[in-house]
């Protein structure tokens, strides 16, 4: 209660839009999040709620017990993905997708491993943030083909593999938005201007082919059983 108190001050404000958990807390029981949470809802201090790093199943469960207790729900999850991270889309994306709920990328270019600096032969480039930390973790080798993949991709259009890495990940309705990291201007104008990509059906698909992740119990089995159920597709 005090920190938002404070965040108001600070802000010279009388409300927060978007008031997200920043952080998995293994300690403090959901309810009680929740709870402190939609006091501030109630208090007209913070209009939405959202978290950031949870798992599936834990942001499921919340939204129960927002469900069943009346309490102010989760409207949005803030979450690492990228053409070259996609390990959400497992569990966590249908989740959101089922609850309707938001998603906010934060790192769409891999810690900078997607802005165009990086390649199989120039794997520390000198001054990026990338080449002192490896985060967040990636399978280089499939990162190293969707870069290769996306050359011609961004000659076709114009523009930087950053830009087009971008566009992929708008081209995901489960994105609501992407919180970008520029540190010069050139950098947040090339980024703003992934908007304005338009990516061809067949660029999408080679792009979701090079960068897929490997099949993982129970999603191969899922499929094979959806399959048996729904029957050979009608064209």
């Amino acid at each position: 209660m005090d920190s938002i108190d404070g965040s108001l001050q600070r802000l010279q404000t009388d409300h927060i839009d978007l008031y997200q958990i920043h952080g998995s807390d293994s300690i403090t029981p959901i309810d009680e999040t929740l709870r402190a949470l939609d006091d501030l809802v109630s208090a007209g201090k913070v209009r939405y709620i959202g978290a950031s790093n949870w798992e599936a199943w834990k942001i499921a469960k919340a939204l129960t017990i927002s469900h069943f207790k009346g309490l102010a729900r989760f409207d949005s999850l803030q979450a690492y993905y990228s053409i070259a991270g996609r390990d959400l889309e497992r569990d966590i994306v249908p989740m959101l997708q089922a609850e309707k709920t938001g998603l906010l990328v934060w790192s769409p270019l891999a810690g900078g491993l997607l802005s165009g600096k990086f390649s199989r032969e120039n794997q520390k480039p000198e001054g990026s943030r990338r080449s002192v930390s490896d985060l967040p973790p990636v399978h280089r080798e499939r990162t190293w083909r969707i870069l290769d993949a996306m050359k011609p991709i961004a000659a076709a259009h114009g523009c930087s593999a950053a830009r087009i890495s971008l566009a992929w990940l708008l081209t995901k309705p489960v994105v609501t938005s992407v919180i970008i990291g520029a540190k010069r201007l050139e950098q947040l104008d090339d980024n703003i201007a992934a908007v304005d990509v338009k990516l061809m059906p067949q660029e999408i698909a080679t792009l979701d082919e090079v960068s897929a992740l490997p099949p993982e119990y129970p999603g191969w089995v899922l499929k094979l059983q959806d399959g048996e159920r729904l029957g050979p597709v009608k064209k």
